[in-house]
């Protein structure tokens, strides 16, 4: 097949959704990268920086295999490489945190490796390298894939800040903090992706949904019954690390359920624990069910149908 090339004259190109350069430096570049954050937000800068997102994308490092390691390890991470100008393989095993050892990656119905065309029209290798990189992506010899930064940093969500890094007081960048839950959601969606549109169906127990933590909130009481308040960002911290600890969730959810009877004796047992139960689509892989609602202990997938509200008693 012959490789595909691209304009010269085009700087930006907007493939399937996808922007990339395809001249690096062609001209200046509207994004900053984080190190230009950092000396006015120190706080921000250091807690991001320590962040998984911000290690959703490195070099493969011996002894891993491939180019490109996907990850930043907190369960595992997936390894990429170019096969030829016009192919990228996904491999087929990826390093898993609770084996410490290497097994079949997520979501391949084998340990064989997974090709991805570079210009696939779904354009599925880019969409990858888009996720899990910030800014446009570059082509280099060969028609390699070049990230302009490497992780989900800064610009990911506050957009280019070239010009707000020159001139602050005159250039401000997006602040998702200012956003309406849906407009947050969506914008964490687009990588962890949203619900399918009108006329398609998801299948909310299939075990791999669990994953699409946009998805399945969407899919919660909570979520629909909040009046547009419930985010992404009700619960975490855009910049810091996911907090991993249970029990820390309970103010959140206490916040809207203060005073909230049980049918069993729950002390000291998490919210999370129950109402956002663990699913384990793979060996060695867990996600927390964000599909809001009250779960029996042997299906973390298909909640319990709601109880009608008590009527209020009438005195005679």
């Amino acid at each position: 097949m012959k490789t595909r090339k691209i304009p010269e004259p085009l700087r930006l190109l907007l493939y399937t959704g996808v922007l990339f350069a395809a001249i690096p430096g062609f001209c200046s570049s509207p994004y900053a990268g984080a190190e230009a954050c950092r000396p006015c937000h120190t706080a921000e800068y250091a807690a991001q920086s320590a962040s998984g997102h911000a290690k959703a994308l490195t070099p493969s490092k011996a002894p891993q295999p491939g180019e490109w390691a996907f990850g930043a390890g907190s369960q595992a991470i997936t390894f990429v490489h170019q096969r030829d100008p016009d192919t990228y393989l996904e491999l087929g095993q990826s390093w898993f945190r609770r084996s410490n050892g290497l097994a079949k990656t997520p979501g391949h119905r084998d340990n064989e490796d997974q090709p991805f065309r570079t210009f696939d029209p779904s354009a599925g290798i880019l969409r990858c390298f888009a996720c899990h990189s910030t800014g446009p992506l570059a082509l280099g010899p060969g028609q390699t894939i070049v990230p302009h930064e490497l992780g989900v940093r800064c610009e990911a969500c506050h957009g280019p800040a070239a010009d707000h890094a020159r001139e602050p007081s005159r250039y401000v960048p997006e602040n998702p903090g200012r956003y309406t839950a849906d407009a947050i959601n969506n914008l964490c969606g687009d990588c962890h992706r949203m619900p399918a549109g009108a006329t398609e169906t998801t299948d909310l127990r299939d075990p791999w949904n669990a994953r699409h933590q946009p998805l399945t909130l969407a899919a919660s009481a909570c979520y629909r019954e909040s009046r547009g308040k419930l985010s992404c960002l009700t619960c975490h911290s855009p910049h810091a690390p996911v907090d991993r600890k249970p029990a820390n969730y309970d103010t959140k959810c206490l916040a809207c359920h203060a005073g909230v009877k049980h049918t069993r004796a729950v002390i000291g047992t998490p919210c999370v624990d129950c109402h956002m139960p663990a699913v384990r689509p793979q060996p060695y892989l867990e996600f927390a069910n964000h599909r809001i609602a009250i779960y029996t202990a042997s299906d973390p997938l298909n909640p319990l149908p709601r109880r009608p509200a008590t009527p209020p008693s009438r005195s005679h």
